[in-house]
């Protein structure tokens, strides 16, 4: 396990010494959550919640996004400068390689997170609640089910600019239909075939279970109204924990095949 702890701590010093990766992955999540915060307070309806307050779970989800997408970048520079590969000859398990990315990126995602909760504790945002330790749990996991999907689709690019499209095209879509910047409605019986699709849509997300988890966490006594679509706190534990284990086994399958430019 040495291979995949100096790994994990190679990426946690790596990105904290690149101070512009930690203001950019923090600020713009904080800086979206104060502008569309304010700019929708008066207009968002969410039974009897203000925007800020639904808004906020949803931003700590995008501030892991956002992180694990900065972290996984280093496995394209690594292999640009001829680390990876020789990672790679190394006699260990492969799966090792992939811990420690995953490990070393849910962890950097997972401290950046907190410290915007800690922010959001200090300013009064969010109540002092037993619900906390399980909710930096839930947080945690997200974050390493976040990073090890950056490990899957990083492992197959050479570019960090084919790597921010296609994480721009598949993450961001994921967090936008997650329920964390607009809620999710019931369905009416009535409603249009594109208002169905993308109901189903949503609720077949998984990270729409995982920032449904943090939002009760964070206000255990949120009530969202009966006109909106929340499942339960065992329900958004079980999707995440298996979007957690799936991750984990696309991102250990896609490090086992060789990659381009790999030493053979």
């Amino acid at each position: 396990m040495n291979t995949t702890v100096m790994l994990a701590w190679r990426e946690w010093t790596r990105f904290f010494r690149q101070r512009h990766r930690v203001v950019a992955a923090l600020g713009q999540p904080i800086l979206f959550w104060l502008l569309f915060g304010t700019g929708m307070h008066q207009s968002f309806r969410g039974g009897g919640s203000d925007f800020m307050s639904y808004y906020l779970p949803g931003t700590i989800a995008l501030i892991l996004m956002f992180t694990a997408i900065f972290a996984t970048i280093s496995i394209i520079e690594d292999r640009r400068e001829g680390f990876l590969q020789g990672v790679l000859v190394a006699p260990v398990p492969r799966w090792h390689i992939a811990a420690g990315k995953i490990v070393g990126g849910g962890a950097i995602a997972w401290v950046q997170a907190i410290l915007f909760l800690l922010l959001a504790l200090l300013v009064g945002s969010v109540p002092w609640s037993n619900s906390l330790p399980g909710l930096l749990v839930l947080m945690a996991i997200t974050a390493l089910g976040l990073t090890a999907l950056g490990v899957v689709f990083a492992w197959a690019m050479d570019s960090t600019q084919g790597f921010h499209a296609v994480m721009n095209l598949v993450l961001m879509p994921l967090w936008l239909l997650s329920g964390a910047f607009f809620p999710i409605p019931h369905l009416d019986p009535s409603a249009a075939m594109g208002q169905v699709v993308i109901h189903w849509i949503m609720r077949l997300n998984p990270l729409s279970y995982a920032v449904a988890g943090m939002r009760q966490m964070v206000y255990p006594d949120l009530k969202l109204g009966p006109e909106l679509w929340q499942p339960s706190l065992v329900l958004c534990w079980s999707v995440t924990l298996v979007f957690v284990v799936a991750t984990m086994l696309l991102a250990v399958r896609a490090v086992q095949r060789p990659s381009k430019g790999e030493l053979k």
